[in-house]
């Protein structure tokens, strides 16, 4: 899979987001200075991320950036879709002419990769990050399996 920096700063920024929990907007200075990310590529990741209704923006004095939608309801796999960051291990992006115009070998393992990879992520919320990453810092340690199949761990807290 070719997950690039434009979706792992865009997953960051918005968790960074999510943590801070209130209804005040967050300046993109804010989340740059904290993340370590450059104010230009957040202002490009945000008006995608606002045109994928994800966020809002609040202009003015006091102004920033607020989630669109409760945690519980923004999957990563949304996050990293809406900055255009495709979610692809194959050679041929899908269109199965990898080899000479044709499909290669192996071409099935990597496409069913990607619907496992695609499910996790639609799977995981900014809900469970924020949830895990408080647990983290306050010591406790998450391990989340969402495999559902008989047999499997549900999940287990440590």
């Amino acid at each position: 899979m070719r997950l690039t920096t434009k979706g792992r700063f865009a997953v960051t920024a918005m968790m960074d987001l999510a943590l801070q929990g209130g209804s005040a907007p967050v300046t993109l200075a804010e989340i740059s200075a904290r993340q370590g990310i450059s104010l230009s590529y957040l202002e490009q990741l945000f008006g995608k991320l606002r045109r994928h209704a994800l966020v809002n923006s609040v202009r003015g004095p006091g102004g920033g950036y607020r989630l669109a939608k409760p945690t519980s309801e923004i999957a990563v796999a949304d996050v990293i879709l809406a900055v255009d960051e495709p979610i692809d291990a194959t050679q041929c992006g899908g269109k199965e002419n990898c080899r000479d115009d044709h499909k290669c070998l192996t071409h099935d393992l990597w496409a069913n990769l990607n619907t496992h990879i695609f499910t996790y992520l639609r799977s995981v919320t900014l809900a469970e990050l924020v949830r895990n990453h408080q647990a983290s810092a306050s010591g406790v340690s998450i391990i989340q399996v969402t495999d559902r199949r008989p047999g499997t761990i549900q999940a287990v807290t440590v």
